[in-house]
């Protein structure tokens, strides 16, 4: 199998897991809320800076589904976030010492 092939698929696999399976994960994805709320001290809790924020509790502000907005969320943040880590990467990689000669 070609590594494009290879990466192909995986990024539909994490696309498809990220817009439609997400929906059906746990109910409690935040787990320190969660204990919070079962140890009791989940009321002196604050909200946090970006609690007003275009993706905040897992969901798209402004979509009423919330099957839509969890998908469009997880979508959005897979694509974030394979962009950083392929940015990153093409960033650090190692260069063949030949093309810096052609340089």
């Amino acid at each position: 199998m070609k590594t494009r092939t290879f990466l192909l698929a995986g990024l539909v696999v994490a696309l498809l897991l990220g817009g439609f399976v997400s929906f059906y994960a746990s109910s409690h994805p935040d787990g320190l809320v969660y204990v919070a709320e079962k140890v009791g001290f989940l009321d002196t809790a604050d909200d946090h800076a970006a609690a007003d924020g275009p993706m905040a509790g897992y969901e798209v502000k402004g979509v009423d589904d919330p099957r839509l907005s969890g998908g469009l969320a997880g979508v959005i943040g897979i694509l974030v976030t394979l962009g950083l880590a392929g940015g990153l990467a093409l960033a650090v990689r190692r260069r063949d010492p030949q093309d810096a000669d052609a340089e």
